[in-house]
């Protein structure tokens, strides 16, 4: 059973976040709690499975990136932790995932960088490469943006 703060919350967050240094002191203020308060609720979320993940969509031609590739690394599955954590530093990384291989796709982790163009993804990926000391990756490149939406569990107004 969830509290109706809880839906007021749920109700927030599940679309676009504000802009801002402090986006959820913002969303805190329009729901007239404080940002405590937001915090500690979506981590009890958080701790009891209601909230299994809080993600973010980056819409990057809008950003002012004109490329964008998920790069598939192959890492020996000791070194997937310490290597994703090294990759997800790179400031041109937005997320960074692990996922099982399998016997035709051998690639166990992923990143998606975003740049002004190809030759610059190319270029970073490589850097990553050298840096984390795997040789065996893909560039996969976005060929178009497919329509981004947020899940939606709770209106603000009708079910909060």
């Amino acid at each position: 059973m969830l509290s109706d703060l809880e839906k007021k919350i749920i109700a927030a967050i599940q679309g676009d976040m504000p802009i801002s240094k402090r986006p959820y002191a913002e969303l805190a203020a329009k729901l007239d709690i404080t940002e405590d308060t937001l915090l500690e609720t979506l981590e009890d979320l958080n701790q009891r499975g209601v909230m299994r993940r809080f993600g973010a969509t980056l819409r990057h031609q809008k950003s002012g990136f004109s490329a964008n590739a998920m790069v598939a690394w192959q890492v020996d599955q000791n070194r997937v932790a310490e290597v994703g954590e090294r990759l997800a530093e790179f400031r041109e990384v937005s997320h960074c995932y692990h996922r099982n291989a399998t016997g035709s796709w051998p690639y166990n982790l992923y990143t998606m960088i975003h740049a002004g163009d190809k030759n610059a993804c190319r270029r970073i990926a490589k850097e990553m490469a050298e840096t984390v000391v795997v040789d065996t990756y893909a560039l996969l490149f976005s060929q178009r943006e497919l329509k981004k939406t947020s899940m939606r569990y709770f209106s603000a107004a009708k079910d909060a």
